[in-house]
């Protein structure tokens, strides 16, 4: 690996709207978007691989900061990336999210503050003239219902919830180890969330992937330590297909067979092929 990297919530700059996510000022502040930050790298700098600290920071988080509570599920999300440079040379990123308790007694606040705002716009949207009061009763579309206090209280209290913000750890990687980098990773938050510290400083581990675990030369595989168990890469010879290191299976439980089969329909007779998601 390249660069071991850290992104999520400057505490310093605070609460900031992610404005490549659009304007979502009418969900309520917990299903808003808010901007990330790279907060650590290590190295600084590699001479033959330049860090691109806004299209890494863009990459690892591309939904920006999501914020939660206890209510919510927090399992971590793992995805990769790849950065494509003019001279057309790619690199790639592998990103582990997940979820930390919110320890600033300001971002708290702050989110409390939106939801004050929020619940007030609220009111004023959603309260009928005073002769409709009557047909509300009897219809039950008011403030008063059920309906509506769940859509005004489904939210958050500074001093009953606790907030959680996403973060992720990330290794940037001039090959496309994917499965090897997701053990990592996962192997590193194990680490940091145990009870039980590691046999090691988590520094070192960081350390020996950057600097100590070489590329495999082509047609041979690599086998080192990680946190809690082995880890293995393999990297085919020149002879062989280009490495491709992602399930398969996935493609299929994603799309489904009849899509699979009608991408690959047209990549075979050279159509354009358009993939949207969120």
């Amino acid at each position: 690996a390249d660069y071991f990297v850290i992104c999520g919530l400057d505490t310093e700059t605070g609460l900031e709207p992610d404005e490549l996510s659009g304007e979502n000022f009418e969900q309520t502040p917990l299903r808003r978007t808010f901007k990330s930050k790279v907060l650590a790298r290590y190295p600084e700098n590699v001479e033959w691989n330049p860090f691109d600290q806004d299209a890494v920071g863009m990459l690892c988080m591309p939904k920006g900061l999501a914020f939660k509570t206890q209510a919510d599920s927090r399992e971590p999300q793992f995805h990769s990336f790849i950065i494509t440079r003019e001279d057309g040379s790619r690199t790639f990123g592998f990103s582990l999210t997940f979820f930390e308790e919110v320890t600033s007694k300001q971002i708290c606040s702050a989110m409390q503050t939106l939801y004050h705002m929020h619940n007030a716009e609220y009111d004023i949207l959603h309260t009928p003239p005073s002769n409709d009061k009557e047909s509300c009763s009897s219809t039950g579309d008011c403030n008063g219902t059920s309906v509506s206090k769940l859509q005004r209280f489904n939210s958050y209290d500074i001093s009953r919830d606790t907030l959680y913000v996403s973060k992720c750890i990330c290794l940037i990687t001039p090959m496309s180890f994917m499965k090897a980098c997701k053990k990592v990773l996962e192997q590193l938050h194990q680490a940091v969330t145990s009870p039980q510290p590691p046999p090691l400083p988590l520094e070192s581990y960081i350390y020996n992937i950057l600097y100590e675990v070489p590329l495999p030369p082509a047609g041979r595989s690599l086998k080192f330590s990680g946190v809690y168990g082995p880890i293995i890469c393999q990297r085919p010879s020149t002879s062989e297909l280009p490495l491709f290191d992602f399930p398969v299976k996935e493609v299929f439980e994603l799309l489904g067979v009849e899509n699979v089969v009608q991408l690959f329909t047209c990549a075979l007779l050279e159509f354009q092929i358009l993939l949207y998601s969120q």
